[in-house]
């Protein structure tokens, strides 16, 4: 059987067979004739094991397709790719509410994880689920719709529940964002977030270690596209800096660590002040071509400084460099069970570092600070954590055991990860 990686590289793994069902009845199918784990594949952009498997390996490529439009509800495969399903949206007038920064995404995998976006009134891409379809490892079909039974567990499962099949999305008219990105003092920015937070519709800023400097990003709702980015500032800014000169600086980093300090400094030097607008869905996404790892995690917005600062002690004392930004984000609270932002609002700070480059310590001392200030995890970034200490992050996490129990009681879908993080 041929070798699976994610996109990263740091997780990998020989399945026992894959198979590509193109329709419900042939996934029941497979799921009938095997005996072992499952695991169900999207895009393989999570930096978690939470997909791997050595068992039966199935890709959601046959479920892609638009199922329905009613008004402002859309059904989709749960394996459509969020880079196909943006413009199939816009096409009809529509848009998700809120993005990431990356479209690489099956629906599935991004609601899954708790795949977010930033702002303050707004949740993860998974509040804006209305129904799910999946699939039981007996191969039973059920059926979750919001405001029902279940609905709060099942749709950030982190693939222990079942195969996601289809997924009902709430959307909104498709809608202009007027982008406004450039470098303020770091002080400025942390000490005004909240403000910053609540005057825009999506914020979020980049800190360079080793630098004063951060990058803001900014995004409002406008009526009109009249500044639209193209041409060779976009690339520029987009592909050559952002990208291939970026990547450059990360190499010659991990060639020669001592060189970082003045990597970063140079990285925060070079992005200038720019305003744009464009279609939203074109705005929040950009590509992203430098490889990293990368772990993620959700506090109280009120403890944003605190955690910054902690963050800040965390590179300072590490044997090694880090050569990656720092990217903070915000939320709005939900009531998803699973959720990095359940029954509070919050910011979430993301770390990363280069492939290749050291990462374990620097990874292991935030996540200690961040267990510290109440953090919770982004399923679909790297963490050490366990049940254990999950479960009081968590206050409805016992609930989504128990609704475990019901949808997979012999652990078809657990794998190494899902025994760590939820218990065998």
């Amino acid at each position: 059987m041929q070798e699976w990686r994610n996109w990263a590289g740091n997780q990998r793994e020989t399945a026992a067979r894959a198979v590509t069902p193109g329709s419900r009845d042939e996934l029941i199918d497979a799921i009938k004739a095997f005996d072992g784990p499952i695991k169900a594949l999207g895009s393989g952009h999570s930096f978690s094991a939470a997909a791997v498997t050595t068992g039966l390996r199935l890709s959601l490529d046959g479920f892609a397709d638009l199922i329905r439009i009613e008004n402002d509800l859309v059904t989709v495969g749960a394996g459509m790719p969020l880079h196909v399903l943006n413009p199939l949206l816009a096409s009809h007038g529509l848009a998700l509410p809120n993005l990431g920064d990356i479209d690489a995404q099956t629906i599935a995998g991004a609601i899954s994880t708790g795949t977010h976006g930033t702002g303050s009134r707004l949740g993860g891409l998974a509040t804006f689920v209305e129904a799910v379809e999946l699939v039981t490892g007996t191969g039973e079909v059920r059926r979750f719709t919001k405001g029902g039974p279940g609905f709060d567990g099942a749709v950030v499962g982190v693939g222990a529940l079942g195969v996601l099949t289809e997924v009902t999305l709430r959307c909104c008219p498709a809608f202009v964002l007027h982008a406004t990105e450039g470098p303020v003092p770091l002080a400025d920015v942390l000490a005004g977030y909240e403000d910053l937070f609540a005057a825009n519709d999506h914020f979020e800023f980049y800190w360079f270690p080793y630098t004063d400097r951060a990058l803001t990003k900014a995004n409002n709702r406008v009526e009109r596209d009249d500044r639209p980015l193209g041409g060779f500032k976009s690339w520029l800014e987009d592909d050559f800096l952002s990208n291939t000169a970026f990547d450059g600086l990360c190499r010659v980093g991990r060639a020669a660590p001592g060189l970082v300090p003045s990597i970063t400094r140079l990285s925060a030097r070079v992005l200038s002040a720019r305003e744009f607008t464009g279609a939203s869905h074109r705005v929040f996404c950009s590509p992203r071509r430098v490889r990293f790892v990368e772990m993620e995690y959700s506090f109280p917005r009120a403890v944003l400084r605190e955690a910054f600062a902690g963050l800040q002690r965390v590179i300072a004392g590490l044997p090694y460099n880090i050569v990656f930004p720092v990217e903070v984000r915000c939320a709005a609270a939900d009531e998803l069970w699973l959720s990095p932002s359940y029954g509070r609002d919050s910011c979430y700070i993301a770390i990363h570092q280069y492939l290749g480059m050291p990462y374990e310590e620097y990874f292991r001392e935030f996540e200690r600070m961040a267990l510290d200030l109440g953090g919770r995890p982004h399923w679909g970034k790297m963490n050490y954590r366990t049940a254990e200490d999950l479960r009081p992050a968590y206050p409805r996490f016992d609930e989504f055991l128990g609704l475990r129990e019901e949808l997979d009681p012999g652990r078809r879908f657990a794998n190494a990860y899902t025994e760590k993080v939820f218990g065998i």
